[in-house]
């Protein structure tokens, strides 16, 4: 018996130690295991911070670049807006390019012109020259043109005179129709076309286009003889009613159809 305690302390020790020495090696890894998750811990944290700062560099490139992109989206409205300028400037330029080249164009047709008179006339001139050229012939039309002045007066004298002779002739010539007129009116001879005896009328086959009017007395005849007179009281344009004047007729004479009319007094030339 007094063995056995040693050898259970002994037992007990052995266990002890043996426990100790196993929760030791458990707690060694633990511990192990704890200081790797601390340092893992730490590196991911580490990395994290580092991929926050990374987050951070980038939204601030990220806004940067917004900006950039504002301004450059800006840059190229303003650029579009120029180029629209520019265009609508080129096109005015073109205008205004097409305008001189037509003035030139026609500056140099004058200018062959003049190069054409003055070799037709035998002389030669240039650009130099050309001034003092043009020069003298001013000069020579003014002093043409003086000598035009001139005879346009005297053109316009002689249609002045022209003018009133013409006027003297036409009224020569209207006088001359109105006594021919006369004339022929003297000498107008109609006939009596119908006759009334009851109401003492006749009609003449002539009228206001032959000159008659109502103080106009018409004396009758027939184969050359006088043989009375009737007095216009109803004239139009080509026949005249006149009233027979009874007392003019010889006695036993009456007037017929056929019979001839004539001016009693003829008209002063």
């Amino acid at each position: 018996m007094k063995f056995i305690f040693p050898i259970l302390a002994i037992l007990v020790c052995l266990g002890a130690a043996y426990f100790t020495w196993t929760e030791s090696e458990k707690f060694t890894d633990v511990q192990d295991k704890r200081l790797v998750a601390i340092s893992t811990n730490k590196s991911v944290t580490a990395k994290a911070d580092v991929a926050g700062k990374n987050i951070a560099d980038e939204k601030d490139l990220l806004e940067q670049s917004k900006d950039s992109l504002a301004l450059v989206t800006q840059s190229v409205s303003a650029l579009a807006s120029d180029a629209v300028t520019l265009k609508s400037d080129l096109a005015k330029l073109d205008v205004e390019l097409e305008g001189q080249n037509a003035q030139f164009a026609e500056l140099e047709k004058a200018l062959k012109k003049v190069q054409a008179i003055f070799a037709a006339i035998g002389e030669d001139v240039t650009m130099e020259t050309l001034p003092v050229k043009i020069a003298e012939l001013e000069e020579g039309i003014k002093a043409k043109r003086a000598k035009v002045e001139d005879l346009e007066a005297l053109i316009d004298g002689a249609k002045s005179s022209l003018a009133s002779k013409q006027a003297d002739v036409k009224s020569l010539v209207k006088r001359k129709g109105a006594r021919n007129k006369r004339i022929a009116r003297n000498a107008m001879e109609a006939r009596i076309t119908a006759v009334n005896q009851d109401w003492g009328f006749l009609v003449i086959g002539a009228g206001a286009n032959s000159g008659f009017t109502p103080q106009t007395t018409l004396l009758v005849k027939r184969d050359g003889r006088l043989i009375g007179k009737v007095n216009p009281s109803a004239i139009e344009a080509t026949q005249t009613i006149a009233e027979i004047d009874l007392k003019s007729l010889s006695p036993g004479v009456r007037i017929q159809r056929g019979d001839s009319v004539i001016l009693a007094k003829p008209a002063s030339n």
